[in-house]
This record gives C-alpha cells, structure tokens and sequence, in this order.
C-alpha cells in the first residue's frame, strides 16, 4: 500500500467532480455508498458518472458485493440506476469466482444469506456442513439485521483451530442500509484472523479487483491507461480510500456514506484532523458525489 500523506499534505476539498475531471480517463467507482444507499439512488451521483462519460472518461462500477455483476446490473435498475452511468461493473463476487474455481471441486462451507446463492451458480463446489468442510467462503452474516459478528464467535472458532482458510467476498466491514449501519462479511473475516485463522479477500482493498476493471476498459480502448489518469471514488478509508492509494489512482472520497457520522456535519478543519488519524488519506473529498 502507498503510504500515507504527509502530515502537511491536506486532502482537497471538492464542490463537485467537474474540477478535477479533465485528469482522468478512467473512473472506479465505488456503488453502494456512493451511487445509492441500498433503498435509493442518489440522483446527482448518477448525473455526474453520466457527465464523465460524456466527456470520454469510461467509467467502470468497483463494488465488494458478494454477486456476480449481472445480479448488480437487475438491483441497479431496480434502483432506477441510469444504464448510461457506467461502461462496466466489477464485483469482489465475480473476483471470488476465480478464487474457487481454483480450489477443483473442494468442500466448502458457505456463510452467507441464500440471496448470494448465484456466486457460485454452476461451480463445482459442493456445499457440506460446517464439520465437512475444507474451507469456508464468507458472503456475510446470515441475518444482518438482527445477528452480530458475536453471533459467530464460536463457529469462527473451531474452523480457526482446524486450520481452515475462509475466502471473504466481500471485505467491507459495515455498510450504510437507508441510513442504518449493518456489518458485512468483512467484519467476520476480521474477527476470524483475530482468532488466528487466515482470511483470503476477494475485493477492495486488495489488487485483483482493480486489476480485473481496468483490463476491461484496456482491452476495449485497444490501450494502456496511465495510473495518473485513474481516480477511484468511494466512502470508506479502509476498502475505497485504501485501494485506490495502493493501486497508484487519485482516491476521492464522499464523507455522507458510512463515515458520515464523523465527517458530515464537521468543519473542514476537523475533516482534516480526523484524516490524519486515518490509516489512509484521500486525496479528494466532497459531501456526495456531485458534477
């Protein structure tokens, strides 16, 4: 990962991406959060990636959702999502694919609600009881709404002490719900590393995810894109802000997602000092998402 900033180094602020547009030929930009908060869009994020790509910057959707993209595609347009707001979708669930097909036809445990089901739609990965298992994959908690990573602890437990490896597909910790914070997938994979067992990631902040976008968008240009003409957008130090830094993008971060309890209703000034407390600084921030 790029280190952080120097002190000294103030992330700017931004009144709306049209500042800093003419920089860039690619966009990674992150969903839920940014694009909508899982009831709603959020019209003028939409308007804006519409913009960029009118004005030639392809514009690829990174999320750490445990769904291959076509299942994203349906919620976007459920969510009245513009089609005309994005060239591709990449999911940590499509990365996560790849990670167990290269495991053959191994025995795995599934953590996660039946809504992810269709990641591993025709795999051969047969799905066993936890005592069965070889490895676990990790799409989230079975009842977010009511369960906690607590809940698990005792689960989490005794697949770190048979040694078992647990692919985590979606890395974000908790996520903004119509304006309710729920944990994800990520926050179990934490807790089991913290118990001692090893957790494999198959979206932001780690490369592959990133990777994977930008030969999408190389492979239809006919060409490289220069990482000085990517800037990636997102709400959260750990996975947006984190990643795009570590891939070599421009990171710029919109403060009412999930941090927004500590960023929305503070002054620049205290923007600034909580960034420096902060594993990762962005190099952009505004409120939302705007042109």
């Amino acid at each position: 990962m790029r280190q952080l900033q120097p002190a000294q180094t103030l992330t700017q602020a931004l009144t709306g991406f049209s500042e800093i547009a003419g920089r860039f030929d690619l966009c990674l930009c992150d969903i839920w959060g940014v694009v909508h908060n899982g009831v709603a869009a959020h019209r003028e994020a939409c308007e804006a990636l519409v913009a960029m790509r009118q004005q030639g910057m392809a514009v690829v959707l990174v999320t750490n959702a445990p769904r291959p993209r076509d299942a994203i595609e349906r919620q976007l347009a459920q969510l009245q999502v513009p089609r005309e707001a994005w060239d591709a979708i990449v999911t940590s669930g499509d990365v996560c694919r790849s990670l167990i097909e290269q495991r053959g036809s191994e025995p795995m445990y599934m953590l996660g609600p039946d809504r992810d089901l269709p990641l591993i739609a025709g795999l051969d990965a047969p799905r066993v009881a936890p005592a069965e298992a070889h490895y676990v994959l990790c799409t989230g908690l079975f009842d977010d709404e009511r369960e906690t990573v607590e809940t698990y602890a005792g689960q989490l437990d005794d697949f770190a002490r048979r040694g078992l490896i647990l692919i985590c597909a979606n890395p974000d910790l908790v996520v903004d719900r119509g304006g309710k914070i729920v944990p994800c997938a990520g926050s179990l994979a934490l807790a089991y590393e913290q118990l001692g067992g090893q957790a494999i990631y198959a979206g932001k902040p780690h490369r592959p995810i990133y990777e994977m976008a930008l030969e999408l968008v190389e492979t239809k240009r006919g060409g490289p894109i220069e990482r000085e003409r990517i800037c990636a957008i997102g709400d959260a130090i750990r996975t947006d802000i984190a990643g795009a830094n570590g891939f070599g993008a421009t990171s710029v971060m919109v403060l009412a997602g999930i941090h927004a309890q500590d960023l929305v209703a503070q002054s620049w000034a205290e923007r600034h000092d909580w960034f420096s407390r902060q594993s990762h600084r962005p190099d952009y921030a505004m409120p939302h998402l705007v042109w």
